[in-house]
């Protein structure tokens, strides 16, 4: 994956010269995917607070300590490349998809939070959500081969489980209800799918290969391989896949919905 995404780095740097230092300062130059990864993510992150360099440092660290993260690394461009139809190659959500960078940096921030140094995972959230427009909590568990489409206003709770092969759009909450404490987040199964703007709240369960249509609002248990969808939701359909996030059939839109239509 390394070598592709350089090939296509230095092809893009011949076609269009006004990127090439760019592209050299930020791939070309490292001999890792970490390495670059932890340069992007350090330039984007990094405040008055916490410099780029130190930043990049300990983003390192973390990268060096768990090699999970790396591997779900690797499984999340996966995920991208597969399934957006906007993606052309490794490289371009390396370079400039925010919803790979917000979750990339939550898995350092998630790394510190379960190695005792809380502080900085919740620093790396605040950074994050001030950065990206994304709140994952550092505490909240996500598998690997995950996809945030577009990512703006993701809510992600404290006790949240995303298990592997998940994918969501943009403004999705995975929250709790009200002040109860404790174990308050979704729990959400394998190969899920979520559409833009739904709302899964409390500790909940959505079954592996469930679907989500856009703009729902999940208060129950929505059972395995179900596509659920409304105000409250309530199941409509089956997916047209076992693992919805995998394929490219599309989310029941709202409207549709509203009107009564259904999705197959």
């Amino acid at each position: 994956m390394w070598s592709r995404i350089r090939t296509e780095a230095a092809a893009d740097a011949k076609r269009e010269p006004a990127l090439a230092s760019f592209l050299h300062t930020v791939i070309l130059c490292h001999d890792k995917l970490e390495d670059a990864l932890s340069y992007i993510l350090a330039g984007k992150l990094g405040s008055d607070t916490i410099t780029p360099l130190t930043l990049r440092d300990l983003i390192g660290r973390a990268l060096t300590a768990d090699p999970a993260i790396g591997a779900a690394v690797r499984e999340d461009l996966r995920a991208v490349l597969s399934r957006d139809p906007a993606c052309r190659g490794y490289s371009a959500p390396l370079l400039y998809f925010k919803g790979f960078h917000a979750l990339q940096s939550y898995r350092v921030a998630h790394y510190y939070w379960t190695t005792g140094r809380q502080a900085l995972a919740l620093w790396l959230q605040s950074q994050i959500s001030a950065v990206f427009a994304v709140d994952i909590h550092p505490g909240a568990r996500i598998g690997k081969g995950i996809m945030f489409d577009h990512a703006t206003s993701v809510v992600i709770g404290e006790t949240a489980v995303v298990e592997d092969d998940f994918s969501m759009l943009h403004e999705v909450t995975l929250g709790g209800t009200g002040k109860v404490g404790g174990d308050r987040h979704p729990k959400i199964g394998r190969g899920v799918m979520i559409g833009a703007g739904a709302k899964v709240l409390g500790n909940v369960r959505v079954g592996e290969g469930a679907k989500i249509g856009a703009g729902s609002v999940v208060l129950d248990d929505v059972p395995p391989f179900v596509t659920v969808a409304g105000v409250p939701a309530r199941p409509i359909s089956y997916p047209a896949n076992a693992h919805p996030a995998l394929g490219a059939d599309e989310l029941p839109e709202a409207d549709s919905l509203a009107r009564g239509g259904r999705t197959s």
